[in-house]
């Protein structure tokens, strides 16, 4: 029988992104497994695939934005997947706000993620 997600793995999830530790975040997905980040050139917004570009990216992404923090999160499981909420606040690169309401939909083999994807809302004016 495969292993199934847990609350306490995606509590160890959260902890690793609240950590900036790109390493462990990276530690939890599968060697295919995909990160779909929400902004990018792409119409999935930026692919990234197995734990060393997943890792790359969110050691800029932590550098660039060393105060993110993602807060008021709840998950549910569903036999292989999960479903997160959250809101994430920090400093931009840019030096501007971050704060915003989004969510994760996770997908998982074994207990390590097969897929990520990442949505949130944009805040305009």
């Amino acid at each position: 029988m495969a292993e199934k997600p847990t609350m306490e793995l995606m509590d160890a999830i959260l902890a690793a992104f609240n950590s900036h530790d790109a390493a462990a975040v990276a530690s939890f997905f599968a060697p295919n497994g995909v990160m779909l980040a929400p902004a990018g050139p792409e119409p999935v917004g930026r692919t990234l695939v197995g734990p060393n570009a997943i890792q790359a990216a969110l050691e800029k992404r932590f550098v660039d934005s060393p105060d993110i923090q993602w807060t008021e999160a709840k998950t549910w499981i569903f036999e292989n997947k999960a479903l997160s909420e959250w809101r994430v606040r920090g400093t931009a690169p840019d030096g501007s706000t971050i704060d915003t309401l989004g969510c994760d939909l996770w997908e998982f083999e074994d207990a390590k993620v097969l897929k990520k994807d990442t949505y949130y809302k944009l805040k305009t004016a």
